[in-house]
C-alpha cells in the first residue's frame, strides 16, 4: 500500500506596515493588501475589511520583533489571531525572548477577552529566514477538511495548537459529567468537577504547566522517555478556561495550546 500526503497552499501576504507587520491569510489570487500605513491614519481598518471580505484571516505577526517597524503597535482587538511564536531570523534556536514577551502579553489579555466575549487565538509560524527552518514552529489545526475555508475557520476559533516541530504531538481534553471538550471547544460542567488531561509525545523530560484566568495553576514533569500524561482537577467557578504550555528542561517552549472553555 502506498501512503500519500495531501498538501494545501493558502494564499497570503505579510503586510509590512510602518508600525507593525500582520498576515493577510486566505486572500484571493492576485489580491494585494496596501502596506503603506501606520497607527493613527485609519487605513489599516479598511485593509482588514478587504481581507475579511475575501473570507480571509488577519493575524498580528511577531508583535515584539527586535527591528524597526517590527513592534506591533495596533490594538489586538482589531485582528483575528495573534502570532505568539515566530521562527528566528538570526539563529536556528526555536524560542527566544521576543516570543516569550509575545506569549506573556497574549496570556495576560486572554482572561479579559474571554470574559468580554471577544478574544484572539494564538498562532505560530516559522517565518523562515534560515535554511532548514520551515515548520519550526508551526500551527496544528483541527479542521473539518483540507480546504482553505476549513483551515481558516479552525484558526479563527482557536481549534489549534503550536508545536516546535513535527516530532511533537499532544492532546488536551477536559471531562465533566460524562462529556468532554478539546482545544478551542466549550464544556458544559453543570457545576460538576472537571478533570483536565494532557498527553504529550516527543518532548523528553518535559515540564507541563496548566494556565487559567488565575494564571499558572499547576505544573508537572514528564518522564525522560518523551511520552507522558499530566492531569489537573478544577471546577468551572475557579477556571473559565484552561490551556497548557510544554517546555524543555532548559525552559524553551516545545508546544502550547489555545484554551478549552
Amino acid at each position: 500500500m502506498t501512503l500519500r500526503t495531501a498538501h494545501l497552499v493558502l494564499l497570503g501576504e505579510e503586510v509590512t506596515t510602518r508600525t507593525g507587520h500582520w498576515l493577510a491569510l486566505g486572500i484571493a489570487p492576485g489580491q494585494v493588501i496596501d502596506w503603506d500605513c501606520r497607527v493613527g491614519d485609519q487605513l489599516i481598518g479598511r485593509c482588514l475589511d478587504q481581507v475579511r471580505a475575501s473570507g480571509g484571516l488577519c493575524v498580528a505577526a511577531h508583535p515584539h520583533a527586535p527591528y524597526p517597524s517590527g513592534t506591533f503597535m495596533y490594538p489586538y482587538r482589531d485582528l483575528d489571531v495573534v502570532e505568539v511564536w515566530n521562527g528566528l531570523w538570526t539563529s536556528d534556536r526555536p524560542w527566544n525572548a521576543d516570543n516569550e514577551a509575545a506569549l506573556a502579553e497574549w496570556g495576560r489579555g486572554l482572561a479579559e477577552g474571554i470574559h468580554a466575549g471577544r478574544w484572539q487565538p494564538a498562532m505560530g509560524n516559522s517565518d523562515t529566514h534560515l535554511e532548514g527552518q520551515i515548520g519550526i514552529p508551526h500551527t496544528v489545526v483541527f479542521a473539518e477538511d483540507l480546504s482553505t475555508p476549513a483551515v481558516l475557520a479552525g484558526n479563527r476559533v482557536g481549534r489549534s495548537w503550536i508545536a516546535e516541530s513535527a516530532a511533537v504531538d499532544l492532546s488536551l481534553t477536559a471531562v465533566a459529567t460524562g462529556h468532554n471538550a478539546g482545544i478551542g471547544e466549550r464544556l458544559a460542567t453543570h457545576g460538576e468537577p472537571v478533570m483536565v488531561r494532557a498527553h504529550i509525545r516527543g518532548v523528553p523530560s518535559a515540564n507541563v504547566s496548566f494556565h487559567t484566568d488565575r494564571g499558572k495553576v499547576h505544573r508537572e514533569s514528564l518522564p525522560d522517555s518523551g511520552v507522558g500524561t499530566a492531569e489537573w482537577h478544577t471546577i468551572s467557578e475557579d477556571s473559565a478556561f484552561v490551556r497548557i504550555e510544554v517546555r524543555h528542561p532548559h525552559g524553551h517552549m516545545a508546544a502550547l495550546t489555545n484554551p478549552i472553555f
